[in-house]
C-alpha cells in the first residue's frame, strides 16, 4: 500500500513533535519556551506542507519553490510567523534555520522508518517535501529579516528622539555609538565622539566612570552611578547613569550600553527638601532633628577617640521684652542676628542650633578644661552685650547658658542635653549673663 507523505505527516506528527522537542531543548533560546510555544509553529506548519503536497503543482511551480520563490497567496503562512516570532524572542538566524532543518530530519526519518523502499509518487512527494521546507525557511527568514529591520528602525527613532543621552562603549570604554542628545550634551559633532573615551574627552568623572564600567564587563551585571560636572553645552550639574551589559551569542560581553539622566533640578529639590527638614526656617541654623542628630555622631566619635565634648544650652532673658515693645517681627530679627553672632563664637567644627523659641545650643568639640568652655562662653557674652539695632532702637539682652561634659555628666545624647538644660536653668537663677556647669548635687 502506497501512503502519500502527506497523509503519514498528518498520522505520525505526534511522534516528529516529540523529536522536534528534544532538538528544541538544545537551543539556547528555546530551552525556556513552553511546549506550546515550542509547538504550535511546527505543528501548523506541518499541516500545512502536508496540504501544499495534496496540491497541484507545475513544473515552473517546482522549480521556484525548490529556490524558495514559492507563489504567494497574499496570506501569511506559518512559516512567516514562525520567522516573525523567533526574532522577536531573541533567536539568532542560524537558530531559526536549524530548526527547519530538525523539523525536516524528523519527517524524512520517520518516513523512511516506515518505508523500507520509496519510489514513484512517495519519491515525488519526498521531493516535493523538501522543496516545501526550502519554500518555508525562506519565507521564516525574509519575515525574520524585516521584523529585524522594523525593530531596528523603530530602536533607531527612539534613540534619535530620546531626551537622554544613550551611547554604546566597547570593552575598552570607547564610544562606539552616540544618540543625539548625547552629542548635543557635550556640545560636540558625533565624528568627534565615536571612538574617544570619557579620557580622551577630558572628562572629570572619568576614573570613576571607567572603574565601573569595567565591573559591569567582568560581572556582566548592570550599574547605577552618579556624577557631577557642566557640560561644554551648559546643560546639567548632576546626573544619574545606568550601565548595562551587551552579551552575543555566546554569553561574553561585548560592548557596555549607558543611559544617562539629567537630575539637577530634582537634586536640588530633594536637598532644599532635606534642608527645610533639618534647619530652623528663621536663622538657618540646625534645628532640634538635625542637632540631635549631629549630637549623636559626636557623642559616638568621642567614645572611639576618647575625646571629651562639651555641650552649651543657651536661653535669651530679655527676649519676651523685645517681642512685646517692637513686634515679632522685631523679634525674629533679633533671633536671626542672635543666630549669626553665635556662628562667630565658635569655631567652623562645631554646632550651633536653634532648638526653638529664644533656645540656642552649641556643641563644642575637644573641649578638656571648664576654662575651655568658660572662654567660648565669655566670647558668647560679650558678642550678646552688644547692643541689636532693631526697628531703629537699640534693643539689649542678657542669656544664660548652661554646659554639660561627656562623658563626665552624661554618656547620652539625650542625657547630655537634659543635663546642659538643667545647668542652664541654675543659672538662669543666678541673674543675667552667667554660665553655670551641669553639678549631679543641685
Amino acid at each position: 500500500m502506497n501512503v502519500r507523505l502527506a497523509d503519514f505527516i498528518r498520522a505520525e506528527i505526534e511522534p516528529i513533535l516529540q523529536d522536534w522537542e528534544e532538538f528544541a531543548k538544545t537551543i539556547l533560546h528555546a530551552r525556556y519556551m513552553n511546549r506550546a510555544g515550542l509547538r504550535d509553529h511546527a505543528r501548523e506548519m506541518l499541516l500545512e506542507i502536508a496540504d501544499d503536497l495534496d496540491s497541484y503543482q507545475s513544473k515552473s511551480e517546482q522549480a521556484a519553490k525548490s529556490k524558495g520563490c514559492g507563489v504567494e497567496d497574499g496570506s501569511e503562512s506559518w512559516a512567516e510567523v514562525h520567522g516573525g516570532d523567533r526574532q522577536t524572542s531573541g533567536f539568532s538566524v542560524m537558530e531559526t534555520t536549524s530548526e527547519f532543518r530538525a523539523l525536516r530530519a524528523s519527517v524524512v526519518s520517520h518516513w523512511i522508518k516506515a518505508h523500507a523502499t520509496i519510489s514513484g509518487q512517495q519519491l515525488e512527494d519526498l521531493t516535493r517535501f523538501h522543496e516545501a521546507i526550502d519554500q518555508s525557511v525562506a519565507e521564516s527568514l525574509e519575515q525574520y529579516a524585516t521584523v529585524k529591520e522594523k525593530k531596528t528602525r523603530l530602536f533607531g527613532a527612539m534613540l534619535v528622539a530620546s531626551p537622554d543621552p544613550i551611547y554604546v562603549l566597547d570593552l575598552e570604554g570607547r564610544f562606539a555609538y552616540a544618540n543625539k542628545a548625547t552629542a548635543d550634551l557635550f556640545a560636540l559633532e558625533s565624528a568627534a565622539i565615536i571612538g574617544k573615551s570619557t579620557f580622551d574627552l577630558g572628562f572629570p568623572f572619568a576614573s570613576d566612570f571607567q572603574r565601573n564600567l569595567e565591573t559591569v564587563i567582568a560581572e556582566q551585571a548592570t550599574y547605577r552611578g552618579k556624577f557631577v560636572h557642566r557640560f561644554a553645552s551648559g546643560q546639567g550639574e548632576r546626573f544619574e547613569y545606568l550601565l548595562a551589559p551587551v552579551l552575543d551569542e555566546d554569553k561574553n560581553t561585548e560592548a557596555v550600553v549607558c543611559m544617562s539622566r539629567d537630575i539637577t533640578e530634582q537634586a536640588i529639590a530633594e536637598e532644599k527638601i532635606w534642608h527645610n527638614a533639618h534647619h530652623d526656617l528663621l536663622t538657618g541654623l540646625p534645628n532640634r532633628r538635625l542637632f540631635l542628630d549631629r549630637l549623636e555622631q559626636e557623642v559616638k566619635h568621642a567614645k572611639r577617640s576618647g575625646l571629651p565634648l562639651a555641650v552649651l544650652f543657651l536661653d535669651l532673658d530679655d527676649f519676651k521684652d523685645v517681642n512685646d515693645s517692637y513686634g515679632h517681627e522685631a523679634g525674629d530679627r533679633l533671633l536671626f542676628e542672635v543666630a549669626q553672632r553665635l556662628g562667630d563664637c565658635v569655631r567652623e567644627d562645631d554646632t550651633v542650633a536653634r532648638l526653638g523659641g529664644d533656645e540656642f545650643t552649641v556643641i563644642l568639640i575637644g573641649a578638656r578644661q571648664h576654662q575651655d568652655v568658660e572662654l567660648v562662653a565669655q566670647t558668647i557674652l560679650d558678642a550678646l552685650t552688644i547692643p541689636f539695632h532693631i526697628a531703629q532702637q537699640p534693643a539689649r539682652v542678657s542669656v544664660s547658658i548652661g554646659v554639660a561634659f561627656y562623658p563626665r555628666d552624661a554618656s547620652s545624647p539625650t542625657a547630655l542635653l537634659e543635663a546642659a538644660d538643667q545647668a542652664m536653668y541654675k543659672a538662669k537663677k543666678s541673674g543675667p549673663d552667667r554660665l553655670c556647669f551641669y553639678d549631679p548635687s543641685d
